[in-house]
């Protein structure tokens, strides 16, 4: 069997696709926020930030700018006062909403699954 050789897209190094992908979309919070562009469109920083209720000011910021580093969310800044800053999904970006959205789907059959097994109290 062929070993596995490093890989670089980038700024990421990585071994296979998955592994790449869940580098540029994984984690906590960029599946959120992809899914709150990806559903209503344009938001302002505040925006999200009230549709994304856990999430910190500085955590919902650095997501923001590795999603834009990976060309997966365009920045729009507006030369106003007050700044107005939109963010919104690239090309590359609107491609992930589907995966984003069989993720959704695995998740209710997984919560159907685990309330049928006794896996763990879901409530509504």
């Amino acid at each position: 069997m062929a070993e596995c050789q490093v890989k670089k897209s980038g700024r990421h190094e990585y071994y296979c696709s998955v592994e790449l992908t869940l580098q540029v979309i994984g984690g906590k919070w960029k599946p959120i926020i992809l899914y709150h562009l990806g559903r209503n469109g344009t938001h302002r920083f505040g925006e999200l930030k009230l549709a994304i209720p856990n999430i910190t000011q500085k955590m919902l910021t650095q997501q923001l700018r590795e999603l834009e580093k990976d060309g997966v969310i365009d920045r729009l800044v507006y030369a106003v006062v007050p700044p107005k800053v939109e963010y919104s999904l690239t090309e590359l970006g609107h491609t992930i909403i589907p995966v984003l959205q069989h993720l959704g789907q695995w998740g209710q059959q997984y919560e159907e699954y685990s309330r049928e097994h006794g896996l763990s109290e879901v409530t509504a």
